[in-house]
């Protein structure tokens, strides 16, 4: 007789095989909505890394959501989510990125942290904060794999966060003052979005230290070397908008990306 447990455990790995398979092809999926809880969703979310895993890619680090106001609002949720990065996901800034394959794809500018040492569930905000050794400026490039850009909360989570790729520019040494930094964001030479550092939860620091109580829920540790992504400090903006993408952050520096195949299906949407 199959168990609960069983049956539960079956349906998580269906649902991150769904998932998986829009992420590495483009085709988009419907939503799962209130048959999917958050926890379930990070046990697919868990299941996706797994996947990714047993193909080779490696755990670069992680990546913090919903972290501003701004993406709160232009996401429709309340609650602070967290993903994973690999290193298939890393691009040099100034690379190009072929948007075929792309559901919805759009970037938005980041603060960027480096850990000094591994990091593990348990670690507590103080430790964590005390392991970054290097910040930076980043892009992140976010690619929902629903249908009609339509989501809830846990759709998100078991989805990575929306995660497809990130760009750093180059590492300075960690500081804690970096909020009030103004943040604009570049399509083709022309500002299209500015914020600030401090729209990420009023201080960029604060999503580290929302990140060492969350490790627990995500169910994997990060290794030293990992990337963290602090958040959006702006809206993001739609990938096919330009050739070439910048993000400015004063007194971290730049960092770019330059966009091919605009003309993928639903990338302006």
């Amino acid at each position: 007789m199959t168990t609960h447990v069983e049956t539960v455990a079956s349906s998580i790995d269906e649902i991150a095989a769904q998932i998986d398979a829009a992420q590495r092809t483009g085709e988009p999926i419907e939503q799962f909505g209130e048959a999917l809880s958050l926890d379930a969703a990070y046990q697919v979310q868990a299941r996706l890394l797994r996947l990714r895993q047993q193909r080779g890619e490696q755990l670069t680090g992680a990546k913090l959501g919903f972290t501003s106001e701004a993406k709160m609002a232009q996401m429709g949720v309340d609650e602070i989510i967290v993903g994973f990065l690999t290193d298939e996901m890393h691009l040099r800034s100034g690379e190009s990125l072929q948007l075929t394959g792309f559901v919805h794809p759009r970037v938005e500018p980041e603060v960027a942290f480096r850990l000094s040492r591994d990091v593990a569930p348990g670690t507590t905000a103080r430790e964590l904060v005390a392991s970054v050794d290097a910040i930076a400026p980043a892009l992140e490039v976010i690619d929902s794999r629903y249908r009609d850009f339509r989501f809830s909360l846990s759709d998100v989570v078991a989805d990575n966060t929306s995660a497809a790729c990130y760009v750093l520019g180059d590492w300075k040494r960690f500081r804690r003052d970096i909020d009030g930094l103004a943040v604009s964001l570049f399509a083709d030479g022309r500002i299209v979005e500015t914020g600030s550092t401090s729209d990420i939860l009023g201080h960029p620091v604060r999503a580290l230290e929302r990140l060492a109580g969350m490790l627990t829920t995500a169910r994997y540790s990060l290794p030293a070397g990992s990337v963290v992504l602090a958040g959006a400090a702006t809206a993001a903006v739609a990938a096919s908008t330009a050739s070439r993408i910048t993000a400015l952050i004063a007194e971290l520096g730049q960092v770019e990306l330059c966009i091919q195949g605009n003309e993928a299906e639903g990338a302006a949407e």
